[in-house]
């Protein structure tokens, strides 16, 4: 069974076109998308491509009750090599992980921090970043201060930054922010934000889960020194998927920070007895630090090479390439949403291109007030769903100066969506909200 369900992935894989040069119709075709639906919400979950569900199936059946080692496949050393080189970093600076919330968390109490030091973060994080960091105020006394972003269509990256810097003071040691927060879909400054903390000798600590698949990135040259990013967002592998980022070298004109004390939690490759060598202070790693992070028991063989596919097929396309495609149908509908429902009904950014992403949030309805009502913005994108089949979400978020949190619709474009699925969306809840305003 495994061998005709792997020459028929061949097959599909040879019949297509080259991806580098095929048109974004053609690469649509590579996905498993319900033709009766408008998907706006990769920003919650991506679609798969058949390529990609076709590996979990083959490589699931090829490792159903065999006699085979199942350990040694799961440190993932082939996959994390490919993943690796296409975000500009090394082997043994990549995990792949179960998710971001898992690689948030082992990254988060990994961390070399005690009773008394202070992390400075926003409430524009996911939950999971907030949850461990107030895990570690409860249990070592760490002092978390969370600020509050600007959010709107006329916020500029240098707010944003000055905010962080004034957080700052003697006690701080790590700097946290996402890389696009998942709340109103600021494109957070992160060079400027890790040169930041690099000038005041701070940690780095980044929500990635939006990164892959979205952005042509190098990881190395933004001089993070921790990312934790999802799998089956913008990157399209299965759910249950994720990478970790974990800096292992010093490259002084990236980051000449000395590597950050870390703690390998949940690892079965850590020394039983002794400890691992100093860590390296030149750009040889010393040890490999992703090693003891990646093993850590049996793991899902078959998702993990499913997402290396997933990361395969980006890679074919051109993640330069897809960066551009999604970029310009979010900037096609954040202006389609403006002629909707005005400027000021954004909460995304817009006027600053160095803060837009593709994940835009906005107030659908004529009053205000209705931004504080999570009924009314629950039935909106409910009926979106249920009786137009079009996916969005809704989300909650802080706001400098109002005393109740503001909630917002939430559209996002990826590389198979197209201008025609974004006018008959923005048209048909433009008429939606009329209606319940």
């Amino acid at each position: 069974m495994s061998q005709l369900v792997e020459s028929g992935e061949a097959a599909t894989a040879a019949q297509r076109p080259p991806l580098r040069t095929a048109s974004w119709e053609e690469i649509r075709k590579l996905f498993a998308l319900d033709p009766a639906a408008i998907h706006l919400n990769t920003g919650t979950v991506g679609a798969m491509p058949y390529e990609v569900l076709d590996t979990v199936d083959r490589v699931t059946r090829e490792w159903t009750g065999g006699l085979a080692d199942v350990y040694k496949p799961a440190d993932y050393l082939e996959h994390r090599s490919a993943i690796a080189r296409s975000f500009g970093v090394d082997l043994d600076e990549m995990v792949i992980c179960h998710n971001a919330t898992e690689g948030v968390a082992r990254i988060i109490q990994g961390l070399d921090l005690h009773e008394g030091d202070e992390v400075v973060t926003t409430s524009h994080e996911c939950y999971s970043v907030l949850s461990n960091f107030n895990l570690l105020r409860n249990r070592f006394g760490v002092r978390v201060k969370v600020i509050t972003p600007p959010s709107g269509y006329d916020v500029r990256a240098e707010e944003i930054v000055e905010l962080f810097e004034a957080a700052i003071t003697p006690r701080t040691k790590v700097l946290s922010f996402a890389a696009v927060t998942l709340f109103t879909g600021t494109r957070m400054p992160m060079r400027a934000l890790c040169e930041l903390a690099q000038r005041h000798g701070l940690t780095t600590v980044v929500d990635g889960a939006l990164l892959p698949g979205m952005l042509d990135c190098n990881l190395r040259e933004l001089g993070v020194d921790f990312m934790a990013c999802s799998g089956s967002k913008f990157q399209c592998g299965p759910l249950g998927t994720g990478l970790l980022y974990l800096r292992n070298k010093v490259f002084p004109e990236h980051n000449p920070l000395p590597l950050p004390k870390f703690w390998p939690v949940i690892s079965t490759w850590y020394p039983i007895l002794g400890s691992p060598p100093p860590r390296t202070t030149t750009s040889v790693a010393s040890d490999d630090m992703a090693l003891y992070v990646q093993m850590a028991g049996s793991a899902s063989i078959a998702k993990g090479a499913a997402l290396a596919k997933a990361c395969a097929l980006f890679d074919e396309i051109g993640r330069a390439r897809i960066e551009h495609r999604i970029m310009d149908l979010a900037d096609y509908a954040r202006d389609r949403l403006v002629e909707a429902f005005g400027k000021d009904a954004l909460y995304s950014p817009g006027a600053d291109e160095r803060l837009r992403s593709p994940l835009i949030a906005f107030h659908p309805f004529r009053d205000r007030e209705s931004a504080w009502n999570v009924k009314k913005l629950g039935a909106f994108t409910g009926r979106l769903e249920q009786e137009h089949r079009i996916w969005t979400r809704w989300t909650e978020f802080d706001v400098p100066g109002s005393p109740h949190q503001h909630y917002a619709a939430r559209i996002t474009t990826h590389l198979f969506n197209t201008r025609a699925e974004i006018d008959k969306a923005v048209a048909v809840m433009a008429r939606l909200a009329d209606e319940l305003s």
